[in-house]
C-alpha cells in the first residue's frame, strides 16, 4: 500500500476530494484528472482550494486520450468518478451526457488495455439511478419492479406507482444490487453502460472492478453554484437567502441521502479492505421524503422556512428509490452510518463559504422550454 499510486478521475470534485483525503492518510499518493468544468466549479476555474496539497492535479478531459494517457502512468488504482450528474439536464443534453459519461469510460479503459497488467483494480462511481424506480411490494402479488410513470398520469397528478396485477397502491420497499437495472433517465442509462462496459472489460482484461452505486450523496464542497444536481444545496441556498422552496409532486417523492464521510468509508475498502462484492449499493437505506428533508434543513438552518407544494415534476424524475445495505455493511465492517440530521450540521460552515447565487430559477425557466419540466394537476 504504502507510496501506491491512485488515480482519481473527477477527483477534484467534493467526492472525490474527500476521498483523495482519506488516501492520503493511508499511505497512498494521488493523481486526479479533472477538467475543472465551470458547471461545476464556477467561471474561470482553478484549483479547489479544499483539494490537499499532496494531490498531484492534472487539469484535462476524460475525453482526451493523450491527458488519460498521461494521468495513468504508474498508477496502480482507478477511480472512475468524472461523470455529467444532473437527471433533468440530461433528459435534454443527451448528446453531452453520452460524450461524457460513455466515451469517456470507454476511453479510460483502451488506455488501461495499453498498459497490461499496472492497474490492479478499477471502481467505478455508479448511481442509483440504474435502479429507476428500484423495489417495491404488493400485499397480493409480491415483489414488483415498475417502469416509468407515464407523463399522462403525472398531468393528473397522480404521483404513486400501483401493481400491474392487482392495481393496488404499491409499498417501497429497498433495492438490493440484485435488482433489475431499469434506468427511467438519460442519465441512469449512461450510468448503467458505464457499469456494462467497466464489467465487460474487466473481464477481458482480467482487471477486477469494483462497482458503487452512490445514492444521494451530500456534505461539505458539494458544489454550491450547480444548480443542476444537488437539492440539498439548493434547498440550502434558498432557505438562507429567504427565498420561498417549491416541492415538486407536492413533496411526496423520497430519496436517500447518504453523507460524502460514509461514501469515502466505501470507496476506500473497495481497494484497501478484503475482496470487495462486485457490486455495492452506497446510501443510508433511509428514504426520506422531500418534506422530511426541507424540514430537516429548517431545524438545522433556522430563521423563517417558506416552503410551497406544488404539482410541478419532471420528466425523467422517480417516485422514490432507497438502499438494501447487505452488501454494503459487508464492504465496510459496519451497519453505522451518519445520521441525516448530524450530515446537515456539518454542513453549516460550508455553507457559509457560498456567495448565496441562487439559479434555480433560471434553470426551471431553461427545463420548462426544452419540455422537461411540467405541471399536473390539471396544469399546461
Amino acid at each position: 500500500m504504502a507510496g501506491e499510486l491512485v488515480l482519481i478521475t473527477g477527483g477534484a470534485g467534493f467526492i472525490g476530494s474527500h476521498t483523495a483525503d482519506r488516501l492520503l492518510e493511508l499511505g497512498y499518493r494521488v493523481r486526479v484528472l479533472d477538467a475543472l468544468i465551470p458547471q461545476v466549479h464556477g467561471e474561470d476555474a482553478a484549483r479547489p482550494a479544499y483539494l490537499n496539497d499532496e494531490v498531484e492535479l492534472r487539469v484535462g478531459d476524460v475525453r482526451d486520450p493523450e491527458a488519460v494517457d498521461r494521468a495513468l502512468a504508474g498508477a496502480t488504482y482507478v477511480y472512475h468518478l468524472a461523470a455529467d450528474t444532473g437527471v433533468g439536464q440530461s433528459m435534454y443534453a443527451l448528446q453531452q451526457y453520452f460524450s461524457t459519461n460513455v466515451l469517456g469510460t470507454s476511453l479510460v479503459w483502451e488506455r488501461i488495455q495499453r498498459r497490461p497488467g499496472t492497474v490492479g483494480r478499477v471502481v467505478l462511481s455508479s448511481s442509483r439511478a440504474v435502479y429507476g424506480e428500484g423495489r417495491y411490494w404488493c400485499r397480493i402479488c409480491g415483489d414488483v419492479f415498475p417502469g416509468q410513470r407515464s407523463e399522462a398520469r403525472l398531468l393528473r397528478g397522480d404521483w404513486w406507482h400501483y401493481c400491474p396485477n392487482c392495481s393496488r397502491k404499491l409499498e417501497p420497499r429497498p433495492s438490493a444490487e440484485d435488482s433489475p437495472a431499469r434506468p427511467v433517465s438519460v442519465y441512469g442509462l449512461t450510468k448503467k453502460m458505464q457499469e456494462d462496459t467497466c464489467n465487460l472489460m474487466g473481464g477481458t482484461l482480467g482487471v477486477p472492478v469494483s462497482i458503487l452505486r452512490y445514492f444521494n450523496v451530500y456534505g461539505p464542497r458539494q458544489s454550491l453554484t450547480n444548480p443542476y444536481t444537488g437539492l440539498i444545496p439548493t434547498f440550502s441556498t434558498r432557505l438562507r437567502l429567504g427565498r420561498p422552496v417549491f416541492l415538486y409532486e407536492e413533496g411526496i417523492p423520497w430519496r436517500d441521502f447518504v453523507h460524502v464521510d460514509d461514501v469515502v468509508r466505501a470507496n476506500v475498502a473497495a481497494i484497501a479492505g478484503a475482496r470487495p462484492p462486485e457490486t455495492v449499493n452506497v446510501g443510508s437505506g433511509t428514504a426520506l421524503s422531500l418534506r422530511d428533508v426541507v424540514e430537516a434543513l429548517c431545524g438545522v438552518l433556522g430563521g423563517r422556512c417558506v416552503v410551497e407544494r406544488t404539482t410541478k415534476f419532471r420528466l425523467g424524475d422517480i417516485l422514490g428509490c432507497y438502499a438494501g445495505l447487505e452488501t454494503g455493511n459487508s464492504l465496510v465492517g459496519s451497519t453505522e452510518r451518519v445520521s441525516f440530521r448530524d450530515g446537515l450540521r456539518s454542513l453549516l460552515p460550508w455553507l457559509e463559504t457560498s456567495p448565496g447565487v441562487d439559479r434555480s430559477e433560471e434553470v426551471e425557466a431553461e427545463l420548462r422550454a426544452r419540455g422537461v419540466l411540467k405541471e399536473g394537476g390539471g396544469g399546461p
